[in-house]
């Protein structure tokens, strides 16, 4: 008979963090799986917007700032991201964009083949990036979750005609 130390003391892969970041994986892979990817990234679309706007509050707030420059707010994107274990850098900054590398997902091994997931990314980088600079476009050029050794981020701050990528657009609200 397995007595209560024993089942207590079990070398069970199982804690808060990772149950949690299982569940979005199993959430994203149904979503997927029913819906199809670009259905299931929209739902977590909807998901992301509002975590952007929690996020860009609280930011903010704890700036004492109405505005962030891009200058911040790329320090933000990549702050954000180490906060929830992400390893997020900036390669490039320019006028026109922000470029970033990532080497380590927040949502760890668990985002293999939940390429939908990005849009968590894709949606608070947009939003925390067109409620202060005005504009975003998000191209996630790279992804852990497709496969990729990291993934590579670049977040246009002009809008462009010539656009051929599957970046997705982001404005300021008019309330905002």
């Amino acid at each position: 008979m397995i007595d209560d130390e024993q089942v207590r003391t079990a070398d069970v892969r199982l804690e808060r963090d990772l149950f949690l970041r299982s569940l979005l994986r199993e959430l994203s892979g149904s979503l997927q799986d029913v819906v199809g990817l670009e259905e299931a990234s929209g739902y977590i679309s909807v998901v992301g917007q509002a975590m952007g706007e929690q996020i860009d509050a609280e930011y903010r707030r704890a700036l004492a700032v109405d505005r962030l420059g891009r200058a911040e707010v790329a320090q933000v994107l990549v702050d954000l991201k180490r906060r929830i274990q992400g390893k997020f850098h900036v390669v490039e900054e320019r006028e026109d964009r922000i470029v970033l590398a990532n080497s380590a997902c927040p949502f760890g091994e668990q985002v293999a083949g939940r390429p939908a997931l990005c849009m968590m990314t894709s949606n608070v980088f947009g939003h925390i990036t067109a409620e202060n600079l005005g504009y975003a476009r998000v191209d996630i050029e790279r992804a852990i979750a497709r496969g990729d050794a990291g993934c590579r981020v670049v977040v246009y701050l002009t809008p462009s005609e010539n656009d051929d990528t599957d970046a997705r657009e982001y404005f300021k609200r008019a309330d905002g």
